[in-house]
């Protein structure tokens, strides 16, 4: 059903968006940047200013959202998180849900996905679109994401018009859960490129050659990537704020991929590693780290 928000236009329709993390926040404000009108809610309402001094109106609940939003757009750590903000008091499932829809854009396992779906259907006949993200914190701010998602297909075409308003790319890759698994096959891509450009870094490095170096050098060979170009100049020059994502992050996601892989009897080997190293550095740098503090676990001791 239609909602009208703000400078939208007749047929637009009312967003809300849940999470105003490090994705949450970029993403909302290129969605008032495109004059829609959204409404936020945060577990820490302060991160919330910025977005309301833009034009975001403040909601105290996710089931206020609920009830201004015809489509709601949510982004949270885990499964967990998710759970509680739709099952928790004054979540969306205490919402009444007829024509509504939800875009979640965390990554969570596809299991948890289809039964957080199937869930909320039951209770409030709201929709559920599993929709998570590729890019990171700069393609958030840069609208550059690749999302990928699992639902009905009437249901993506009705967000893909917002969605695009955050990200160059929506893929429908199938039904609800399909979104999660096509995550965690960028996330065995991405995971095990931080740890081989580590490795590639550190020699560099400790041959004497300017690692910084490096993306120049092998832009247009088979050795090049956007990884290569955006994560190798970081490790080299010590950038590790803001953060491109979490260790703990990356960390969740292989711990996910090599579950999946055990229920479908897929061999995952390198992604299985790249979670072990994962969690080395989860242990010697600390959860909220930035995942290319990986780097750091190679690094020798000055010796006294």
């Amino acid at each position: 059903m239609a909602r009208t928000g703000e400078g939208d236009g007749p047929q637009a329709e009312k967003l809300g968006y849940l999470g105003l993390g490090l994705m949450g926040i970029p993403m909302t404000r290129r969605l008032l940047d495109a004059g829609h009108g959204v409404t936020v809610w945060n577990r820490s309402p302060g991160k919330a200013a910025g977005l309301v001094a833009a034009g975001a109106a403040l909601a105290a609940t996710p089931r206020n959202v609920a009830a201004t939003a015809g489509i709601i757009f949510m982004c949270l750590t885990d499964a967990s998180a998710v759970e509680q903000v739709v099952f928790g008091p004054d979540g969306l499932a205490t919402a009444d849900g007829a024509a509504k829809l939800v875009v979640d854009f965390s990554s969570v396992h596809p299991e948890a996905a289809r039964a957080i779906a199937a869930r909320l259907k039951e209770a409030t006949g709201m929709g559920w679109i599993d929709a998570p993200v590729s890019g990171g914190t700069k393609g958030a701010e840069e609208g550059t994401l690749a999302v990928m998602a699992g639902g009905d297909a009437a249901d993506i075409e009705r967000v893909r018009p917002y969605v695009l308003a955050m990200a160059r790319r929506l893929t429908h890759m199938g039904p609800t859960g399909a979104g999660q698994t096509t995550k965690l096959c960028n996330q065995i891509i991405a995971g095990c490129a931080m740890a081989v450009l580590a490795e590639a870094t550190r020699l560099a490095t400790n041959a004497g050659i300017d690692a910084t170096k490096l993306p120049e050098a092998l832009a247009g060979g088979f050795a090049d990537s956007i990884p290569l170009q955006l994560f190798v100049p970081r490790m080299a020059q010590g950038i590790y704020s803001p953060p491109l994502g979490h260790i703990a992050t990356i960390l969740k996601d292989l711990d996910t991929v090599v579950d999946v892989a055990h229920d479908t009897s897929t061999p995952v080997p390198m992604a299985a590693l790249a979670a072990q190293l994962f969690r080395l550095a989860k242990a010697a740098r600390g959860a909220d780290a930035d995942a290319l503090e990986i780097y750091k676990l190679s690094e020798a001791r000055e010796r006294s």
